[in-house]
């Protein structure tokens, strides 16, 4: 049998990932997301209990659109990050883990995601 060339030079934009590739590299892009963010959720959120001017800063804050798009991406986030780790830990106990299964459930995650987010997005923006 003669080997497969293998390619030398691998072009990132070339290659053609499956869904649950995708679902893999953005849960960890997620967790980097909501790891980032961590330190101004918690500053915001000390800011908005040290007193009733706080709060209201923090509320000017949150009422600005840029602010409610990087909610809404942290919404995306946390949310995708939730489904896919539940699709993690069902590939752990080995459920799901034929190729028409892992297909399913990575649409699944995507579905679930969108629809939070989108969920999110009508009550910050609607």
């Amino acid at each position: 049998m003669k080997p497969v060339p293998r390619p030398v030079y691998l072009d990132l934009f070339r290659i053609h990932l499956p869904l649950p590739g995708w679902v893999s590299i953005l849960h960890r892009v997620s967790g980097a997301l909501l790891f980032l963010a961590l330190p101004t959720g918690v500053w915001l959120l000390s800011v908005s209990l040290s007193d009733e001017a706080g709060y209201r800063y923090v509320s000017e804050v949150f009422a600005h659109p840029l602010a409610r798009t990087a909610t809404l991406v942290l919404v995306w986030a946390a949310s995708h990050h939730f489904f896919a780790g539940l699709r993690h830990l069902a590939l752990d106990v080995h459920w799901g883990e034929d190729l028409a299964s892992a297909r399913r459930s990575s649409l699944a995650v995507m579905v679930a995601a969108g629809l939070a987010t989108g969920l999110a997005a009508w009550r910050l923006f609607g």
